[in-house]
């Protein structure tokens, strides 16, 4: 009987082979009773096996291929830090004397308590870091009952074998990230996940989140995974796997024929120069952003320097990493957005109460403002920086010209430290505002006299203007990056910004959607940001657009308020004679 399970697309295209199960999830955990003159050598069991597991994670953390994604060096230190939490390695060994009960039952116990507090947590990138506990309380559980803690891959795996996991940390990365394996589905985890951005960087077919995969699936059972539309089909009808296999083909073929372009200029067909740039998280990332076609870093989110540790940043370590990416990119533009932290990206260190809402609280330039010496300690790193490279300065979430202005006023303070310590930087620096609020869509007007570039952060316009959380199952279906009102709101920022000759891109993944780039074209964008895995197909798209025939198409698409109208004639923009 075929089986159809929807999940969260990660992407990587389709792939079709037989599934190989890892097994991975704590088994029924046995409690029993000590008694006191047992409680010392409990806890001695206990920390041992948190000595053997960070030892485990640090033996990985040194053999990590060269060729891995930098995001995974990143994230097994985050586990190796996770053992250092009082809550995982102190709080079990208290479990243990104040319950009498073995050091498996305390941990089982003390991660329950965790995960339910995680439960609690509205904001999606904060609830996702359960799993983060999960992974790390599995290890140390396993090496409690002596069994081996790395996934078991059967020598000989044929080229389409398809992991199916209930869940896969950074640690088990490592070792399937050179072995012959053609895709990997999950049954947790969500778009913010560790395992969603370790799928997008290994550009592998995945889909997480399905829930009953590992349940559902057989061993060497044939298995589909489409990680464009989130969808796994197991034992798949005869005319189902016919027309997969059509589209695997006519996938790999486009693939083969994006390659093509790679080096060739963003340029329309009638002769209008566009600029494709990439988004990036590390300092690592930015190795990779001349080879993926791009010019130039259009966003790197430097919050993710602030994250998975205990302690922030120095200057002088900021100073490093963006002088890092500066150097990497060999003079290409590098734009870094200053920390974005709060709401769901909230670092331990940060002392902060966590809002009721945090996305409607402290977070963005707001906790910066609130923090002006870790923001001066940023913005003077950056200074820094651009001394080496083309750096510009963007800032994150504004909301009015006051907070404009105040942001300013902070850029210029540490420019004079730097200048009164004869440190050298760029004077003319480049300094830009994300446009993510609707208020400030809505006076973009104000901000351009004091900006030297724009960037319209579409994830949360969109979810600011609909009120809808995009990671929320129940109202996800309702998050319309062509609403009417969204279209709106860019197309008004983008010629507000043109008439006065400030240059503005869109960083957000509405740049990185193929199906959008000639609609976002007509509106007069002349400058996208992306995940370094979208751009070609973004390319394609501009190369086979003429302005002259877009630019009227699209204007009747902003004049209608019809959902369905602007979604009818999205497809007929996409499907003219140059499509």
């Amino acid at each position: 009987m075929s089986i159809v399970l929807h999940g969260v697309p990660i992407g990587g295209g389709i792939a079709i082979g037989r599934a190989h199960l890892l097994s991975q999830s704590m088994d029924d955990v046995v409690h029993y009773s000590i008694d006191d003159h047992e409680i010392a050598a409990e806890q001695q069991r206990f920390d041992q096996a948190v000595r053997a597991t960070r030892k485990q994670l640090e033996m990985l953390w040194g053999s990590i291929p060269e060729n891995a994604p930098a995001e995974l060096g990143a994230f097994l230190s985050l586990h190796i830090m996770l053992l250092s939490d009082v809550t995982l390695t102190r709080d079990p060994r208290e479990l243990i004397a104040s319950l009498r009960c073995n050091a498996e039952w305390a941990l089982k116990q003390q991660c329950d308590t965790l995960i339910e507090q995680f439960d609690a947590i509205e904001e999606d990138y904060l609830r996702e870091r359960k799993h983060d506990v999960l992974q790390v309380v599995e290890r140390v559980f396993k090496n409690l009952g002596g069994h081996t803690t790395e996934l078991q891959l059967s020598e000989g795996l044929d080229g389409d074998a398809i992991l199916v996991a209930h869940d896969l940390s950074p640690a088990d990365m490592v070792y399937f990230k050179d072995s012959s394996v053609a895709a990997f589905v999950t049954d947790v985890g969500g778009a913010t996940s560790h395992t969603a951005i370790l799928g997008r960087s290994l550009d592998l077919p995945s889909v997480i989140a399905l829930h009953h995969a590992r349940e559902l699936v057989r061993e060497d059972e044939l298995i589909i995974v489409d990680g464009q539309q989130g969808v796994l089909l197991i034992n798949p009808e005869p005319t189902v796997l016919a027309e997969y296999r059509r589209r695997q083909r006519a996938c790999v073929e486009a693939r083969r024929k994006l390659s093509s372009i790679r080096n060739t200029d963003a340029i329309t067909g009638d002769g209008t120069p566009i600029e494709l740039l990439a988004n990036i998280e590390l300092p690592q990332d930015a190795a990779n952003v001349l080879d993926a076609g791009a010019v130039g870093v259009g966003l790197f989110r430097s919050e993710f320097l602030f994250l998975g540790r205990d302690n922030l940043p120095s200057e002088d370590e900021q100073f490093e990493a963006y002088r890092m990416v500066a150097e990497l990119t060999g003079g290409a533009p590098v734009t870094v957005r200053t920390m974005d932290l709060g709401a769901d990206k909230s670092p331990r260190w940060l002392n902060h109460q966590l809002a009721e809402n945090p996305a409607l609280g402290l977070t963005g330039i707001r906790l910066c403002l609130a923090e002006p010496l870790m923001f001066r300690a940023q913005l003077r790193a950056l200074l820094r920086a651009s001394a080496f490279g083309k750096v510009r300065i963007l800032f994150p979430m504004i909301n009015s010209l006051g907070e404009l202005k105040q942001s300013l006023t902070q850029l210029e303070y540490a420019k004079a430290e730097l200048r009164a310590e004869g440190i050298a930087f760029a004077e003319a620096v480049e300094v830009g505002a994300m446009i993510e609020i609707p208020s400030a869509a809505l006076v973009v007007g104000s901000f351009i006299k004091h900006v030297d570039f724009l960037s319209i952060g579409t994830n949360d316009l969109i979810q600011y203007t609909l009120a809808i959380d995009r990671n929320d199952d129940s109202v996800s279906h309702l998050y319309d990056p062509i609403h009417p009102a969204v279209l709106k709101l860019i197309s008004y920022t983008i010629k507000t910004a043109s008439k006065a000759g400030v240059p503005v891109s869109v960083c957000g993944e509405m740049a990185g959607d193929a199906r959008l780039t000639r609609l976002l074209l007509g509106m007069g964008l002349r400058r996208f940001s992306m995940h370094p895995a979208n751009l070609l197909d973004v390319k394609q798209q501009v190369l086979s657009s003429h302005l002259d025939e877009v630019g009227p198409f699209v204007a009747r698409m902003l004049r209608s308020e019809d959902p369905d109208r602007i979604a009818d004639l999205l497809q007929q923009l996409n499907a003219g004679p140059d499509a």
